[in-house]
């Protein structure tokens, strides 16, 4: 059985869960709206394989239907002129989750993301991010956690290339996972399909690949 923060994340982050076999388009005001970041994410789905939401905006319903109706191998490359953003690029890869991260110790400490020294990505949080520092204090790795809802929240990670191979991204995604968990949410995983690093670090950390896919429409 489905856990049930899952299930509630899924309802609230793309407007409807469960759903029926097959592919269903479905209209969300939060569509239309700034996400974690202040940016609108105009479509995003998530398929089991065997049935899925594609969660849209609500004056872009028809339209979507009808191409995918038509035109289904077309429906991911034609997204973002379909939802009215040409210009922005489509995701596409597993939808990951786990209630057991990996038993990997402590990396990282928390910092408010106005810290100095940090990256620009981890700025975008409003909340503390999950850093490691070396002995004089220079950034090496760091993770955010995108509060979507209550119930999902998805990690983000990123290590200095010259910090890689260390295993420090695993060890914070899976300190970050503990750290959702005990928040009452369930923590998720995103990345690209052909992004074999972050595959590895999620693998490791304890998000396995159930063969379930997320995709969507992102700014660039």
């Amino acid at each position: 059985m489905l856990d049930r923060r899952l299930q509630l994340h899924l309802a609230t982050w793309l407007g409807q869960w469960p759903a029926g076999p097959g592919l269903h388009v479905i209209a969300s005001h939060r569509r239309a709206k700034p996400a974690w970041d202040g940016r609108l994410r105009p479509a995003l789905a998530v398929d089991t394989g065997q049935s899925g939401v594609l969660s849209v905006p609500p004056d872009r319903v028809a339209a979507i239907r009808a191409l995918l109706q038509r035109a289904p191998d077309q429906l991911l490359p034609r997204l973002p002129e379909a939802v009215g953003l040409p210009d922005w690029c489509v995701h596409d890869g597993p939808f990951r989750w786990t209630l057991a991260p990996a038993p990997l110790p402590d990396v990282g400490e928390w910092t408010e993301p106005t810290a100095p020294g940090l990256p620009a990505w981890l700025r975008l949080f409003d909340r503390p991010v999950l850093v490691v520092r070396d002995a004089d204090g220079a950034y090496l790795a760091g993770a955010g956690i995108k509060r979507h809802d209550a119930y999902g929240r998805e990690l983000a990670v990123g290590t200095v290339a010259a910090a890689r191979g260390r295993g420090l991204a695993r060890r914070l995604v899976a300190q970050a996972a503990r750290r959702v968990l005990d928040e009452g949410a369930v923590p998720t995983y995103l990345h690209e399909r052909d992004n074999h690093a972050s595959a590895r670090v999620a693998e490791a950390a304890g998000f396995p690949d159930r063969g379930w896919r997320a995709y969507g429409v992102y700014p660039r």
